[in-house]
């Protein structure tokens, strides 16, 4: 069993950055390929990134590449999600999951059916 707690959302204006944080329980993160995605009002579970279980392979959707880095401490059990160039759009709840033993590329991983345990989410509100 795996248990996934998000942190470090909140209110940032338009053009700023927020860093949000994932501590996940248990043996297999390392092994577990990690994803951030987001809910927006009114819209489907929309995927942003995924990182592979050694940190080494990184994929992301085309609305976020450039402007947002995932990256993992495996020692920490913890999975970040770095955001700049915060725009009104990001507005969402952020959601980490993770896809134990996982064996597929990175790439696999861009739909939320691939992933076996979920937070419960941190909002994020940008201000125009």
């Amino acid at each position: 069993q795996v248990q996934l707690v998000e942190s470090g959302g909140g209110l940032v204006q338009a053009g700023g950055s927020l860093r949000l944080s994932c501590a996940a329980s248990g043996r297999t993160f390392s092994s577990s390929v990690m994803g951030w995605f987001r809910q927006g009002p009114g819209k489907e579970r929309e995927f942003l990134t995924a990182i592979s279980g050694s940190g080494h392979n990184t994929y992301y959707a085309d609305s976020v590449r450039g402007r947002f880095t995932i990256s993992r401490d495996n020692a920490k059990n913890t999975v970040y999600l770095q955001m700049n160039n915060l725009k009104p759009d990001d507005t969402a709840v952020y959601y980490c999951a993770a896809a134990a033993m996982a064996f597929y590329s990175v790439t696999y991983y861009d739909r939320a059916g691939s992933y076996n345990y979920w937070g419960q989410g941190t909002q994020v509100t940008v201000s125009s």
